[in-house]
């Protein structure tokens, strides 16, 4: 494979294991020489073992399309991404600052919104959005955390500096395929950990009921912890099942559990009611509870706010935490911790033009060729137009969706996101990429050693997500001076 190696360029990019001068970054050398070891055939037969382990392992999502739902293997590309301890300390700070800021922000929303008072804010961004909950005012969850779960996407731009692209505050997933990327990448090419100290994920699970079990209203050693799902059919269904496994916590639909006359939940067993102490959440706010939110949903656990409220139970995330998943807040992070804790961003934002400002909207609409235009609170990939991608009956029909609905749009630069190596057929290509690391928050706060790193398996796509099509590869976070 040394042939492709040789031949591999990145072009305008930073690449995450190559150089502008076509040689592995020290902290890449080991894994590069490895892989330029390997014969063509080698490679493809570790990629054939992948896929069969991917099978084995029943690791798979679901993509929603027009013919249905489908379930898919999980997407993967062997040649793993990585990253220097030294470098990674300084996003893990940044990381952990933004967290607070978030949680912080939430908090004053629900109680008594200074930061509106104060003006850094507009009261009518927040008041207005879809995410705010007018049910969860006067809440104070424990800690004051309120988004205990937060996946942060981040890029790196041609200047090889991380920013984050977005915060997912709601019901973030992907963090079962972190794990299950380092264990196929151990079973594939378990050789090319020998020289290195990686990091490592897979105590993800025991971190995650820590945090949780720390929600607990009770004291006791061992809170009763369930993961509240809507089902087989969604998306994340096997996450959901992975998590819970690891956890040694009970995998619950909403039909397992009810409310008792004292607001405290109850699961169903073949033993009697067991009280629930914990709930970590991967349903939708409005559909978790028919009494507070949508009349309409079977899904949800009627009362389920009423207990929360009474602080009978803890739920992770908090209803009411999507106030700060909006892609037009997210233009106000800096500010917030400025203004709550007095301290300089330590992580870059991608700069966000609002297009509910007329002066933004104006430069946004007379630039949709240059712009990534995303609606404020779809997720997945859904919505999204890379202007520079485009053709014009595309410009223009989003052009028409922004006068129509100016607050639900905002603009960004076109960034030139970082590339990687990835194998592509029977050659080694450079592809687009990203990274969500997952912060823990609840007593203390933690963020994984890495993340998510997902890959666009189309040639020059800049979108990585799996329902559109993107991969993903094992990200290690090791010592760089080898």
């Amino acid at each position: 494979m040394d042939k492709n190696w040789n031949h591999y360029k990145a072009t305008g990019y930073y690449d995450e294991l190559i150089t502008p001068k076509g040689t592995p970054r020290q902290v890449a050398r080991p894994a590069v020489k490895l892989l330029k070891e390997l014969t063509a055939e080698d490679l493809a037969a570790r990629r054939t073992a992948a896929e069969v382990a991917i099978r084995e392992m029943g690791i798979s999502f679901t993509v929603y399309s027009e013919a249905g739902n489908i379930d898919r293997a999980w997407p993967f590309d062997l040649i793993p991404r990585v990253i220097t301890a030294k470098e990674w300390a300084k996003v893990r700070l940044g990381l952990e600052q933004r967290s607070r800021a978030l949680n912080m922000f939430i908090n004053d929303v629900y109680n008594k919104q200074k930061i509106f008072a104060d003006g850094v804010v507009p009261a009518e961004t927040v008041l207005e959005s879809s995410n705010f909950k007018e049910q969860c005012m006067g809440a104070s969850p424990r800690f004051g955390v309120w988004a205990n779960i937060c996946g942060s996407d981040l890029v790196r731009d041609v200047d090889g500096h991380f920013y984050v692209l977005e915060d997912n505050l709601r019901v973030p997933s992907g963090v079962s395929y972190m794990v299950e990327n380092r264990e196929i990448t151990k079973r594939v090419l378990p050789e090319i950990f020998e020289n290195y100290s990686i990091l490592p994920v897979d105590d993800y699970p025991s971190r995650l009921y820590g945090m949780l079990a720390a929600l607990s209203p009770r004291e006791r050693k061992r809170p009763v912890v369930v993961v509240l799902t809507p089902g087989i059919y969604n998306s994340a269904y096997f996450e959901h099942a992975f998590l819970a496994q690891g956890m040694g916590a009970e995998l619950v639909e909403g039909a397992d559990l009810f409310v008792d006359n004292d607001n405290c939940v109850y699961m169903r067993t073949v033993d009697g009611p067991v009280r629930v102490d914990v709930i970590y959440r991967r349903i939708d706010e409005d559909f978790m509870d028919p009494e507070a939110f949508r009349e309409d949903s079977t899904l949800g656990v009627p009362g389920l706010m009423r207990s929360w409220l009474a602080g009978n139970v803890g739920i992770a995330n908090a209803p009411g935490s999507g106030v700060a998943d909006d892609k037009v807040v997210y233009a106000f992070v800096p500010d917030m911790i400025r203004y709550y804790l007095n301290e300089k961003p330590l992580i870059r934002s991608v700069p966000t033009y609002l297009c509910m400002r007329e002066k933004d909207r104006e430069y946004v609409l007379n630039n949709l060729e240059k712009l990534v235009v995303k609606p404020a609170n779809e997720s997945g990939g859904y919505g999204i137009m890379v202007g520079p991608h485009a053709d014009k009956a595309t410009h223009r029909k989003f052009a028409r969706l922004i006068e129509k609905d100016p607050r639900n749009y905002i603009a960004q630069p076109t960034l030139a996101l970082s590339t990687a190596p990835t194998y592509i057929g029977d050659e080694i290509k450079p592809r687009h990429l990203d990274l969500r690391p997952f912060i823990l928050q609840s007593r203390e706060t933690w963020v994984t050693p890495g993340g998510l790193t997902r890959v666009a398996m189309v040639e020059g796509s800049l979108v990585v997500n799996s329902s559109q099509g993107g991969g993903s590869k094992d990200t290690w976070i090791v010592d760089g001076r080898l």
